[in-house]
């Protein structure tokens, strides 16, 4: 027999039951929701959470309650199989998403979306911490009964707190809940019902031995195979006096009580949980704003690259008078910090001595050129720094690793549903009896930093130009990888997203690529020679423009974004760079888990386009990574509004 608590599934009815039991809560698992969720769950409450009927009187209510409007950014947390969620898309609520914890019905809901055609952002996640940037969102739900499953409430006051901290100033929160009083006095000891043809699901239930949750089990029995699952689960019973004070205690204001809710339901049998609910409604509370973060003067060591050693990928392999400039101005600018004592750190034969005896608080890390300036060593400063146990800002070693891979990058993206190029990779010891058929095709090492590689003639529109130019590739970079790119020829645009998941993540307002002074016969491309050869005809001949693309865009690119520094484990700052095909379709391209800081940099001049100072970037940036590495906390709402200078803009949320 397995486990007591686990949901079973199988061939026959004897090994799949626990039998009869005495107690219940002694065969609760305590994370039973981890678990319950699946496909069986659709059927066995199918009647009332798959009644299209209920969920469009549901989002009424919820509409007519909060007053929603269709361009809010509105938040479904445990959306389920994302049926309100959708049903608000339907309705023409654009920057409407759903998180929910079952990997199952967050498939489930995707699938259905597309298949009605809606761009809709559906992700797994856990309600006690709502992985969006602080502030960002309109209105949050919780619709269906999605409350007060946790063991402990505290984990219930987490939820709401999380949900508090998602919301902007007076942003609304609903919330569908069992009316806990009601059910402590109602609910069925014992029930049985069809749940189709051929199943039918027993159910037993009982208050826990404190009387504030109700204990459930579910008998799921076909009946040709015999009993297919065995199950339990729980909920805590908040009555509307319970509920209104702990939203209260968070800090919730303006709790409003509206309609209760009646299950509909195509059987009408037992309706459990869902038979008699309550909806509320309550505002998030306005923040205090902090002028300037306060607190003690901390050391920081700047690690920086080394202009004594080569740097293959520099103009003649070298630092130039523009490298020098550039960490002269990075200089200049962290000079006006009065919270912070700078020591400045690029003699690489040393430098890992001078960082283990530095005694700084911590490392501001801006040696993206690499131990040593070789790029494929990026990741061995911060992996030094873990082992001696010193905080830094930025990336840690394994993201850094990981997006320095493209074609790794690629195959995250794409299990993550966001689109990426067509792609194909030859890998340095393969022979080239098929060619791939992609033209016109960009291509690039699958290794590499800094546009190394990529050159004018990096766009391919024959075999012939492919083989000439992998010969090219194979010779400057030996033994890597190439990758053989569909050439996406729409805009481009760069997301810079300045944060952390836990605290809360902002974006920069977005960049996008202007090729129009570009020679008419060079590819639209930012190769290396855009970016390391002053004489290119690529030096002068880009611009880079705040884009003027539509608000649908521009969120779907903040939220590929948002989504993708979760998955790459990317801290403080991040880079993500996109391009759209011919139709319009935007497609990931790269991740940059530690982009340029230099004050000409796409970074920088996001920045600008908010109205912020070369300065106050770098500043925002040191006090994320502090805020991070709890080393004050006096700064917890400084963000993108408050670096703002003499600009009348707002910030753009990671989830607007």
């Amino acid at each position: 027999m397995k486990p007591a608590g686990t949901t079973f599934s199988g061939k026959k009815n004897s090994q799949l039951t626990l039998g009869p039991l005495a107690d219940l809560e002694g065969h609760l698992p305590r994370e039973w929701w981890r678990d319950l969720f699946t496909s069986l769950y659709l059927k066995t409450d199918g009647d009332v959470v798959e009644n299209i009927e209920a969920t469009r009187k549901e989002v009424d209510l919820l509409i007519s309650a909060t007053g929603i409007r269709p361009g809010d950014r509105i938040l479904d947390l445990c959306c389920g199989q994302g049926r309100h969620v959708i049903e608000l898309a339907q309705r023409g609520f654009s920057a409407v998403s759903g998180i929910d914890r079952s990997p199952y019905l967050i498939r489930t809901a995707r699938k259905r979306a597309r298949k009605l055609g809606l761009s809709v952002p559906f992700r797994e996640g856990d309600a006690r911490v709502v992985r969006v940037p602080a502030g960002s969102l309109d209105a949050v739900c919780m619709m269906g009964n999605s409350f007060g499953y946790f063991e402990s409430e505290d984990d219930d006051r987490q939820v709401l707190q999380s949900v508090q901290k998602a919301l902007r100033d007076r942003g609304t929160f609903a919330i569908d809940i069992s009316d806990g009083e009601w059910m402590r006095n109602h609910f069925e000891p014992r029930s049985w019902e069809w749940i189709d043809q051929n199943q039918f699901v027993c159910r037993e239930r009982t208050l826990s031995t404190d009387g504030k949750r109700l204990i459930s089990r579910e008998v799921v029995t076909h009946a040709e195979r015999g009993v297919i699952a065995d199950q339990f689960y729980a909920e805590r019973l908040y009555s509307r006096e319970d509920i209104m004070r702990l939203l209260d205690e968070v800090g919730f204001m303006n709790v409003c009580l509206h309609d209760t809710l009646e299950a509909i339901s195509t059987r009408q049998q037992d309706l459990g949980m869902m038979a008699h609910r309550l909806f509320l409604t309550a505002e998030a509370p306005v923040r205090k704003t902090v002028s300037a973060p306060m607190g003690k003067v901390l050391n920081v060591a700047v690690a920086l690259g080394d202009p004594r050693l080569p740097d293959d990928i520099k103009k003649n392999g070298q630092f130039n008078e523009e490298d020098i400039d550039t960490v002269n101005r990075l200089k200049e600018a962290l000079a006006k910090m009065t919270e912070y004592n700078f020591t400045y750190h690029d003699n690489h034969p040393t430098l890992l001595e001078e960082l283990k005896s530095s005694q700084a608080d911590f490392v501001f890390n801006l040696c993206d050129e690499g131990f040593g300036n070789e790029a494929m060593k990026e990741l061995h400063v911060p992996a030094y720094l873990e082992l001696l146990k010193i905080p830094y800002t930025g990336a840690g070693p394994v993201c850094l690793g990981v997006c320095y891979d493209k074609a790794m990058v690629r195959a995250l993206a794409l299990a993550h549903d966001i689109p990426v190029p067509l792609e194909t990779i030859i890998r340095s010891g393969d022979h080239l009896a098929t060619l791939p058929s992609i033209f016109p095709a960009l291509m690039k090492p699958a290794l590499g930093d800094s546009s190394i590689g990529i050159t004018q003639n990096a766009v391919v529109h024959t075999a012939e130009e492919l083989v000439s130019y992998l010969g090219y590739l194979r010779e400057i970079l030996p033994n890597r990888a190439i990758l053989v790119q569909e050439f996406l020829t729409g805009a481009e645009y760069s997301v810079t997203l300045i944060g952390n998941v836990e605290t809360g993540i902002d974006a920069l307002p977005i960049l996008e690529v202007d090729y129009s002074d570009l020679d008419e016969g060079l590819p639209c491309i930012l190769g290396y020679e855009s970016k390391w050869l002053p004489d290119s005809p690529y030096w002068n001949n880009i611009n880079y423009l705040e884009t003027g693309v539509d608000a649908e865009v521009q969120h779907a690119l903040i939220q590929h974004s948002s989504r993708m520094f979760e998955v790459m484990e990317c801290r403080d700052y991040a880079r993500f760079d996109f391009r759209a095909d011919s139709n319009g379709d935007i497609k990931l391209l790269e991740v940059n888990p530690n982009p340029g800081w230099c004050w000409d940099g796409k970074v920088n001049l996001m920045a600008k386009f908010a109205g912020i100072s070369y300065d106050r970037l770098l500043l925002r940036i040191l006090h994320t990574a502090r805020q991070r590495l709890n080393l004050d906390t006096h700064i917890d709402n400084f963000s993108v509004k408050g670096m703002q200078e003499n600009c009348n803009s707002e910030p753009v949320s990671a989830y607007q």
